[in-house]
C-alpha cells in the first residue's frame, strides 16, 4: 500500500457511472483517482503504469469483461486489489468474481461513506461485502450440497431456455416427448422448482447451466 492518499482507478463501460463514481470520491482526502477506463483491456494498461491500491471493476464489460480483468490483474499485479462494483448480485456472478481473486464485492447501490471505508479496507487486504452479498454466500454455504444435472438433463434445459416446447426439444434431441416430461420432473426436483421459467433462472444462479 503506498503512502500518502490510495490511489484508485474506476473501470466501467458507462461513462456516466465511471464520472458518478468519481465525483461520490472527489471529497474523500484519503483517495486519489489516477485514472479511469471503458473496458477491461484499458484498465490492465492503466494498472501497468499507475500501480493502483485498489481498481473499482465493474463486472459486465465489452473486450474484457470484469472477471477476466479481475483474473489478470491479480496475476499481473498482485499489489493491486481489486474491488467488484456492480449492479448484479445473482450467486453465479459473486461465485464467479471470487473465483477470480477479486478481494471485494459491492453494489452501485452502496453510499459515499461505504464506498470510501470499503476502498481502505480492500487496500489493507480485508475481505469487503455488500450486505445483500454476503447473505446470499451465507444462505448458500448452508444450503445442502448441489446435485449436478446430467448430460442430457442440461440439454433439455438449454432447449426450454431457447423457448421450445416439449415436442420440439423431443424432435431437437430425438428423444420421446414422454420422456422429456420426465427429464424436466427430475430437473423440477433437483432444482427445487416448479415451472420451466424458474428452473432455467435457477439454474443460472447456480452455474449449472451456461448461456451465451
Amino acid at each position: 500500500m503506498t503512502e500518502g492518499p490510495l490511489r484508485v482507478i474506476v473501470v466501467d463501460d458507462h461513462a456516466v457511472m465511471r464520472a458518478g463514481v468519481m465525483a461520490l470520491l472527489a471529497s474523500e482526502t484519503g483517495i486519489r483517482i489516477v485514472g479511469e477506463a471503458g473496458d477491461g483491456r484499458a484498465a490492465l494498461a492503466l494498472v501497468e503504469r499507475h500501480a493502483p491500491d485498489v481498481a473499482l471493476v465493474d463486472l459486465r464489460m465489452a473486450v474484457l469483461d470484469g472477471v477476466a480483468t479481475t483474473t489478470e490483474i491479480v496475476s499481473r499485479f498482485p499489489r493491486t486489489r481489486v474491488l467488484i462494483l456492480t449492479t448484479y448480485d445473482t450467486d453465479a456472478e459473486i461465485e464467479r468474481a471470487v473465483e477470480a481473486g477479486a478481494i471485494g464485492y459491492l453494489l452501485k447501490d452502496t453510499t459515499r461513506e461505504q464506498l470510501a471505508d470499503a476502498i481502505h479496507a480492500a487496500a489493507r487486504g480485508e475481505t469487503v461485502l455488500a450486505p445483500r452479498v454476503a447473505e446470499r454466500l451465507v444462505a448458500r454455504m448452508r444450503q445442502p450440497a448441489q446435485v449436478p444435472l446430467t448430460a442430457r438433463e442440461a440439454d433439455v434445459l438449454n432447449a426450454v431456455a431457447d423457448g421450445l416446447t416439449n415436442a420440439e426439444i423431443g424432435r431437437r434431441l430425438v428423444i420421446a416427448e414422454a420422456t422429456v416430461k420426465t427429464h424436466l420432473l427430475r430437473l423440477f426436483a433437483k432444482l427445487d422448482v416448479n415451472d420451466r421459467t424458474r428452473a432455467v433462472v435457477v439454474a443460472m444462479e447456480r452455474g449449472l447451466l451456461r448461456r451465451p
